[in-house]
């Protein structure tokens, strides 16, 4: 009976460990990351200018920070040109401009650019533009790191660990405060860890907010100009503003742990304890996309209420784990005691009944395998527990559920990104996936449902009627007969009750499980650009190109991390007759790449014309020609192929108009 118990605690443990490892990929499960992207430029990518502007002007989906490094301007020979400083157009905070020197001479410039996206995630990109005419070759240029992966690694940890700990803390105080469970004991240690993982992860994010803003490594993070720059910005003094929150956490979580179990909340901590929660939400709000955009005051609402009610119901679900382990490890001992040997041997407990009259001695038979031991008084105040936060978790599901529209609504923007961009695609499964996980919390809130009626009729769970001890009472004193059976039945274990409670715990952790795949989706959601800012971005793609020339930007993906981007092909002049060719290939970060191979064919198929073969060679740092020869105006079909490795390749078509 010893090792039983000793396997049952480590279950325990295993379990509480895996419930903390799920909430630790709790970051995708704050507001989808929407960021910015790139809406237009002046000069737009691929222009020839006949003489420089003298400034360069970019326009972005959403507002920007701007970094002391947020425009690196290279001459044709890759050189860097010494820029002014960065800074926001009049009135715009999503656009930002920067001058540079006169006198540029002619050729092919490169500009790369770094801004931090309202959402707090950096943004890169590079495009070209020309003085006078092209450069007949490009200089390879490296336009700075687009991220370090040792600093994006750690604070995607950081921030990952951050949304688990506070859906951890939140969910088991909650849980505690207004669940009331027997024991508080078994949940002081998720409390603590909850609050100790939140300390940390926040230290951690302060620490690399400066490098991964910069794309550099995480030793760049003393810098003193970094760190002034992260302490005055908004995401730095949300973390700051998290830090201070901590403080009056730990008191509130030290007068819960002296708080008795039977104790009813008073309204003054339940109100502490909603403040700091709703303040220690806005830390994420105020700094994520919510923050900026359309409708930000109901979209910072939707993302609190977002927020609170997944650590409600996901860390609530935790700290329901650990009471129920808890009571499932302490059964052997005070629900079933030791059996007489035999086969079917039966025990007589001797109960004292008193009366007006006198003490009066029962023998009562008890079944083998039961315990002699009355069942604990901590069942019905575990079933009520239990029944509370099925409540709860319902009404924080319906929260979930009604955030979770209205920001995929704003997400999206229309009907047709829900198919046509990757973000939608991915949310339909994601949907799928909870839709799943909805019914599995449907069919833990019906084994509730049964618990609390098992308390009041043992055999419910059994799909019984409430059944008579078996044997019958063999009482020293005739006029005690009729005690017997109340006697029994009070000292009987009711298996029923245990059964709820077991199937109960299973359905808790299959909800888990499910609850792993959302987090999944999610998590891939958060490094998606929303189908909103997508669609915005593919209108406003800059078209104009080389004046009296054809500019087609074709998106591509083989499948594979890291396999996609866009190419963006200039037909000059793109009418009937000669045409030169300039390719220019564009990674996942938005900036130049170099491909080993890139084909471009191009048919009229009303004429059953083509495909005739563009014959593109490799530039140094763009395909081109200068010899297709498109015979006849009409809808041709462009087709091209990118092969990024030496096995992975794609073809993609666009159709384009050659007029006469």
């Amino acid at each position: 009976m010893r090792r039983v118990r000793v396997r049952r605690r480590r279950l325990g443990k295993l379990t509480l460990l895996g419930a903390v490892l799920v909430l630790l990929l709790l970051g995708g499960a704050g507001p989808a990351s929407a960021h910015a992207a790139l809406r237009g430029a002046d000069p737009a990518d691929g222009t020839v200018l006949k003489t420089a502007s003298g400034t360069i002007t970019l326009a972005f989906t959403e507002s920007v920070s701007l970094l002391d490094d947020s425009f690196r301007l290279f001459d044709p020979e890759g050189r860097r040109v010494r820029t002014g400083e960065p800074q926001h157009a009049p009135g715009r905070p999503d656009t930002a401009q920067v001058a540079f020197p006169e006198g540029l001479g002619e050729g092919t410039f490169t500009v790369a650019w770094r801004v931090v996206s309202a959402d707090s995630h950096p943004v890169s990109g590079a495009f070209t533009f020309s003085v006078g005419k092209p450069s007949p070759t490009m200089a390879a240029i490296d336009t700075g790191p687009s991220e370090n992966p040792t600093t994006r690694g750690l604070y995607d940890l950081a921030r990952y660990t951050a949304y688990g700990a506070a859906a951890l803390l939140i969910g088991t105080a909650a849980f505690a405060l207004l669940c009331r469970p027997p024991h508080a004991g078994p949940l002081r240690k998720p409390l603590v860890a909850g609050w100790w993982a939140l300390l940390a992860s926040t230290l951690a994010l302060l620490v690399l907010r400066a490098p991964y803003e910069t794309g550099t490594g995480p030793a760049s993070a003393f810098d003193p100009a970094a760190v002034s720059r992260t302490l005055t910005g908004r995401p730095g003094l949300m973390l700051l503003a998290r830090l201070a929150l901590l403080a009056p956490t730990a008191v509130l979580l030290v007068r819960l742990s002296r708080r008795r179990p039977e104790e009813k909340a008073s309204r003054a901590t339940l109100t502490a304890g909603a403040a700091l929660a709703l303040a220690l939400a806005l830390t994420w709000a105020g700094s994520e996309h919510a923050s900026a955009g359309i409708q930000v005051p109901v979209a910072m609402t939707s993302s609190v209420l977002h927020l609170l009610a997944m650590a409600v119901w996901l860390g609530g679900l935790t700290a329901l784990l650990t009471t129920l382990q808890h009571v499932a490890a302490d059964e052997p001992e005070a629900g079933r005691g030791t059996s007489a040997p035999g086969p079917k041997a039966k025990t007589a407990v001797t109960v004292a009944s008193g009366g007006s009259g006198g003490g009066t001695t029962v023998a009562v038979p008890v079944a083998e395998g039961t315990s002699a031991v009355a069942p604990s008084a901590d069942g019905p105040a575990l079933t009520a527990a239990v029944a509370r936060f099925s409540r709860i978790a319902f009404g924080a599901v319906t929260v979930l559920v009604v955030t979770g529209v209205y920001q995929s609504w704003r997400g999206l923007g229309s009907w047709t990104t829900l198919t046509d961009t990757a973000y939608g695609r991915l949310l339909l499964v994601k949907l799928v996936v909870v839709a799943l996980l909805l019914a599995v919390a449907a069919r833990s809130r019906r084994w509730t449902a049964r618990l609390v009626t098992a308390d009041a009729g043992p055999d419910v769970c059994d799909g019984k009627a409430p059944a008579v001890p078996d044997g019958k009472a063999r009482a020293e004193d005739p006029g005690t007969k009729a005690s017997a059976p109340a006697s029994a039945s009070a000292l009987a274990p009711s298996p029923a009750p245990d059964a709820c409670r077991r199937a109960l715990r299973g359905s808790v952790l299959a909800e888990v499980a499910v609850g792993i795949a959302v987090l999944v989706f999610t998590t891939v959601l958060a490094g998606t650009l929303p189908g909103r800012a997508a669609a915005e971005a593919a209108r406003a793609t800059p078209g104009a190109g080389v004046p009296g020339a054809s500019v087609t930007v074709i998106p591509f993906d083989v499948g594979t991390p890291g396999g996609h981007g866009k190419v963006q092909i200039t037909l000059e002049p793109g009418r009937v007759g000669q045409n030169a060719v300039e390719a220019v290939v564009y990674g996942p970060d938005g900036g130049l790449t170099i491909v080993p191979e890139l084909r471009l064919s191009l048919s009229l198929p009303a004429q059953k014309i083509g495909p005739i073969d563009a014959g593109l060679t490799n530039r140094g740092g763009y395909w081109g020609t200068d010899s297709l020869n498109l015979p006849i105006a009409g809808t041709w079909t462009m087709k091209a192929t990118v092969r990024v490795s030496e096995i992975d390749q794609v073809s993609v078509e666009r159709k384009v108009q050659i007029p006469r």
